[in-house]
């Protein structure tokens, strides 16, 4: 069962990158910079928000 992400973290939580705002892909547990074309990965409930641990996505 993956673990649920706050509402109000995923409110103040921005790309570090871009400080753009990031979508949550509950089925892949990610969060999304469309503006960066990166997916943060979230292990264990917790969002991991450093550029070096991202992936590169096609948007």
């Amino acid at each position: 069962m993956s673990a649920e992400i706050d509402s109000k973290l995923l409110e103040i939580l921005v790309c570090p990158l871009t400080k753009g705002p990031l979508a949550y892909d509950r089925e892949k547990q990610e969060l999304i910079s469309e503006q960066a074309k990166l997916a943060y990965p979230i292990r264990d409930g917790i969002p991991i928000m450093l550029v070096e641990e991202a992936r590169e996505i096609d948007v």
